[in-house]
């Protein structure tokens, strides 16, 4: 079966765009042109990613990133005019994997899609999966066949990212990774100085391990290097 791709974005000329180089890829797509039709594609197809705008009619980027996240874990790109720092900020929190301004180069574009499809495949094969044991760390049990979290029993919902990070502290614990190796490790990609999104994972992830209120007992930042794990 073809992998596909869902392309969100109430203007069809970008759209279209989109479409023309991504098949040429080999991949087939599927477009919506608001974010009613993005969820109906979702729900009716096999999604492998999903490149979305934020500002589209019926429902904005973001609230089909929630709807996508409460039930899927397929890579999620928002591909959008808003630029500044807090747009791209506010995307990844709410649950994209990259993100990506307009006008944008198609061919940055297609890399990314192929960094994010790699990865989520790769985790998707229980070849792949079979020689990363499922982690018990503290209270946390880490299952990544299933990718899956428990924090103290109850299951938490992570974003691709968010787990991967994760998984990949709670193999080591107290071993500090800089956030340049946690990039390179879990976007595939080359760090570049001044980005955040480690950062921002970080933050979300915390939240989400209720680290925020127990005032980082599990990720511990480590000023000037990095962050570690502490189960």
């Amino acid at each position: 079966m073809p992998i596909t791709i869902l392309i969100a974005d109430d203007d069809a000329e970008i759209a279209d765009l989109v479409e023309l180089h991504m098949v040429k890829e080999g991949y087939r797509c599927i477009k919506a042109l608001d974010g009613i039709a993005a969820i109906d594609a979702i729900m009716k197809h096999e999604i492998n990613l999903a490149i979305l705008d934020i500002m589209m009619p019926k429902l904005n980027g973001y609230e089909v990133t929630r709807q996508i996240r409460d039930k899927y874990h397929l890579p999620i790109i928002f591909l959008s005019a808003k630029t500044s720092d807090l747009d791209k900020i506010t995307g990844l929190v709410q649950g994209a994997d990259d993100y990506m301004t307009k006008p944008f180069n198609p061919m940055e574009l297609v890399a990314r899609v192929n960094a994010q499809l790699r990865r989520s495949l790769q985790f998707s094969q229980p070849a792949m999966t079979s020689d990363k044991p499922v982690v018990e760390a503290g209270c946390l049990v880490i299952n990544p066949e299933e990718r899956s979290v428990l924090v103290e029993g109850k299951l938490i919902a992570l974003t691709p990212k968010e787990f991967d990070i994760l998984y990949m502290l709670a193999r080591h614990p107290k071993k500090v990774f800089s956030t340049e190796q946690i990039f390179q490790q879990v976007w595939g990609e080359e760090y570049y100085e001044g980005n955040n999104t480690v950062m921002v994972h970080i933050r979300t992830l915390r939240k989400k391990l209720g680290d925020d209120v127990n005032k980082n007992k599990l990720i511990k930042t480590v000023w000037g290097v990095g962050y570690s794990y502490h189960g």
